[in-house]
């Protein structure tokens, strides 16, 4: 029988040195967000801290989050990306 497999939602974490602009350049970049759903995203990691950017397979997610540190680092910015395992 085979097991559905589980969930992981990929976060963005607030920060107090990346810009706003930056965060919604990598909500569209890699999560392909349209411009007002990515801004509504980022304020919601301005204000709440964190905010889920989208659900996927455990590989798909942590490729996600791979790539958007390295993209952030490459553009010498601190924003972090992790992944949360969604609640059966």
């Amino acid at each position: 029988e085979l097991k559905v497999p589980n969930k992981f939602d990929v976060l963005l974490l607030n920060d107090d040195y990346t810009s706003m602009d930056f965060v919604v350049e990598v909500l569209r970049k890699f999560f392909k967000k349209e411009f007002q759903v990515a801004e509504a995203i980022m304020l919601k990691i301005h204000i709440d801290g964190e905010a889920v950017c989208g659900t996927y397979s455990h590989d798909v997610a942590q490729t996600k989050v791979s790539q958007v540190i390295e993209y952030s680092r490459k553009m010498d910015q601190p924003l972090m990306s992790v992944l949360r395992e969604v609640a059966a």
